[in-house]
């Protein structure tokens, strides 16, 4: 089974990663980030570290009932912030996302925050710590562009990237559920949402 709803066609389709752009107006995405804000007061952004010991250089924090972690005993889903209290909820803000994009069947069970500042990056990498890959990831970008590259579902060879700005609505499912992606570079100062400026990515999965 697919756990895409198929309700929205998508603007793009890049690799079988289906892009809804400009999803969230503008009066949408401060609100949204509004919530995001409650989340973070009750579960700090944090620097996680690789399994290697080395600081990766987004920020972040979760909310739902899992939230992501990294360190020295490897990537996991832990049900507890690094600081021991529990993730915030997802808000409802993010939740109706979900329901449209990726699925009115099951709400996901983590909703991974992470902010870039302009040197931030992310490499190449699958989401593959989630029990089953039928249900889809949802992605939100919210302040400055950032070049999104997509890859193979093995590593090497050819990829292809897109500029993903505010508002922008990621989904990957079924054949690009595992496709390698990540961010090569935040293009600083292409959004006012944020007044510091950067980036605030959403990734929302079923993990269980």
């Amino acid at each position: 089974m697919s756990g895409q709803s198929g309700k929205l066609p998508p603007d793009l389709v890049v690799r079988g990663v289906q892009i809804f752009e400009k999803f969230l107006d503008d009066a949408q995405q401060q609100a949204l980030l509004e919530d995001l804000r409650k989340v973070v007061s009750a579960a700090p952004l944090f620097t996680p570290i690789t399994a290697h010991g080395k600081e990766m250089s987004v920020r972040m924090t979760s909310a739902g009932k899992l939230g992501w972690v990294s360190g020295e005993n490897g990537y996991r889903y832990e049900a507890t912030h690094p600081r021991g209290m529990a993730w915030p909820s997802i808000p409802d803000s993010v939740l109706d996302i979900w329901r449209v994009v990726g699925s009115a069947l099951r709400e996901p069970d983590c909703c991974l925050i992470n902010f870039y500042d302009a040197t931030a990056r992310m490499g190449l990498h699958q989401d593959r710590d989630e029990a089953n890959f039928s249900w889809p990831v949802v992605s939100v970008s919210l302040g400055d562009d950032a070049l999104f590259r997509i890859g193979n579902q093995t590593r090497g060879g050819k990829t292809e990237s897109i500029w993903l700005r505010s508002g922008d609505v990621v989904v990957m499912g079924d054949e690009a559920r595992l496709a390698y992606h990540g961010v090569d570079r935040i293009k600083a100062g292409t959004s006012l949402l944020l007044p510091k400026g950067g980036r605030i990515n959403l990734t929302l999965r079923v993990v269980t």
